[in-house]
């Protein structure tokens, strides 16, 4: 069978290898840094969140302007499929309550383990610290321990990911390399990016402080996840939901009780205090966190009185100064334009030479949805090229 490179030892990439090998292809997968998976077990530090369980529409809807593409690369690798893949890799999994679907080793090492012992049963050579360089005419060059090398497959897979977290191997080097080829590229942006915010002094006993029970405004977008307050700013996935229109520059406010209607807040408000403080008002009364408070406090002064207080409590403008920059980002939009791709996810310009994962122009919340993803266009990236190859 023919000769297949997959470039990128991330979750596509993987998958990639592993779809090709099935199919009795020889693979060689090339890897940038000293390990593979690198970002996969760093998704995996706080319990690797696989997918999500929900219905298909609602799931899609997530992956916003490229939810058209990726519709059914989704399908054919949806919630169900990745499940039941991991679950055949000898990881049993559980649901949250909301949905959210991990296995109940709550890491990413032993499933990443168990894939590599497959992959290695098909047959997949991995070649670690092979950093790719580009083409020298029509072959791939790399730097690699034992110096320069240059390849010609039958067929290659590019899953190279992002540009965000460049230290775990996402740095966006190839996109140079494939607009040199002719190839579209979009312009790379943070996505499930924090916030920057100019802290005022007193604010610096909060950092570290988690906001739970609130509910976030942006751009007409609404979301009830929790976040936590660092010293750069706010970062979490409450604001992560709310990436896309905080990205142009949006008017973010926050409803510190967003299940109490604006009159319940006002007439807790109402309640005579005597000389206890308003900080101690807002505690006993609304049940308020400190950290809350201190957010009330550094956005609201001076503050008001009852019902103009309850009228911000109930939407408090965030000023900020911006996303944090795109390194830090869980993920990025950009990448690969789709009018540069065919169906099967191989560069126009390019014949032979598909691509998957963050590599592509989408983008989506944490929630399961990023990893199903790369996942997906891993699995169909390798059935098109093999595909290609017959």
């Amino acid at each position: 069978m023919s000769d297949v490179l997959v470039i990128g030892a991330g979750p596509a990439g993987l998958m990639a290898a592993e779809t090709l090998s099935a199919a009795g292809h020889k693979v060689a997968l090339a890897e940038a840094k000293p390990t593979v998976g690198r970002k996969f077990l760093m998704a995996g530090k706080s319990g690797l969140n696989l997918t999500r369980d929900e219905p298909f529409d609602d799931f899609l809807a997530n992956f916003g302007p490229g939810a058209a593409r990726l519709e059914p690369i989704l399908r054919q690798f949806s919630s169900d499929h990745v499940r039941a893949w991991a679950e055949g890799l000898g990881q049993p999994l559980f649901t949250g309550s909301t949905g959210r679907v991990f296995p109940t080793a709550m890491k990413a090492s032993p499933l990443l383990r168990a894939w590599l012992r497959r992959l290695e049963g098909q047959g997949v050579v991995i070649r670690t610290r092979w950093r790719w360089r580009g083409w020298q005419a029509d072959d791939l060059l790399f730097d690699t321990p034992g110096g320069p090398v240059s390849m010609r497959p039958d067929a290659t897979v590019l899953a190279l990911g992002g540009a965000s977290w460049s230290r775990l191997g996402s740095d966006g080097a190839w996109a140079d390399w494939l607009r040199s080829r002719g190839v579209g590229i979009s312009p790379f942006a943070p996505a499930n990016a924090g916030l920057s915010i100019d802290w005022s002094d007193h604010m610096a006993g909060q950092f570290g402080a988690p906001v739970k029970g609130v509910a976030l405004s942006a751009g007409g977008q609404r979301s009830r996840g929790e976040f936590v307050i660092s010293r750069a700013g706010l970062e979490g996935g409450g604001i992560y939901a709310l990436t896309v229109p905080l990205r142009s520059g949006a008017e973010l406010s926050l409803d510190l009780l967003p299940d109490w209607p604006l009159e319940k807040v006002a007439r807790r408000l109402g309640h005579r205090r005597g000389k206890t403080t308003l900080a101690n008002h807002l505690r006993k009364s609304l049940k308020l966190s400190p950290a809350a408070i201190a957010l009330l406090q550094e956005f609201g002064r001076p503050l008001p009185e009852a019902a103009a207080l309850a009228s911000l409590i109930k939407e408090l403008p965030i000023t900020y100064t911006g996303l944090r920059p795109l390194d830090e980002a869980i993920s990025t939009a950009g990448g690969l334009a789709w009018d540069g791709l065919d169906e099967g996810l191989m560069i126009r310009q390019l014949p032979g030479v598909f691509a998957a994962g963050e590599m592509l122009d989408w983008e989506a919340p944490t929630g399961g949805y990023l990893i199903t993803a790369s996942l997906a266009t891993g699995k169909w990236a390798g059935e098109r090229a093999a595909d290609f190859l017959a």
